[in-house]
């Protein structure tokens, strides 16, 4: 029984040490300062993030670009399909003025015929 509580509070004395130890090692990493950057490195990372950032912008530029010329396709697409529909229409009307004319033609003649003065002919 005393060799087992001997073994149990060695593991835990091992466990409360290795606990102290990491969280001493992550204190002093957060408490060590950061490195100070001199003038010319603060103006290299500088240049970096301004190259980043522009071709973050160039990526954005570009893809608004690419969604506003599908919309103009889409745009232009729907504007044909209404100048197919004028086409069809005007070729209808036309088609009905053409008809009309022949029937008006038609009337004409018939009232012409009418008002002639038949001959019949003496066998």
């Amino acid at each position: 029984m005393a060799h087992l509580s001997k073994v149990l509070i060695s593991k835990m004395l091992m466990s409360f040490i290795l606990i102290s130890s990491i969280h001493l090692a992550v204190a002093n990493a957060a408490d060590a300062p950061k490195p100070k950057l001199t003038l010319e490195q603060r103006a290299d990372k500088a240049r970096i993030d301004s190259q980043r950032l522009e071709l973050a912008q160039l990526e954005k530029a570009r893809q608004a670009a690419k969604e506003t010329a599908e919309r103009e396709d889409k745009i232009k697409q729907q504007s044909q399909t209404h100048d197919w529909e004028a086409q069809q229409k005007l070729k209808a009307q036309k088609q009905f003025d053409e008809r009309e004319s022949r029937e008006q033609k038609y009337l004409r003649e018939a009232k012409e015929a009418a008002a002639k003065e038949r001959k019949i002919p003496k066998p």
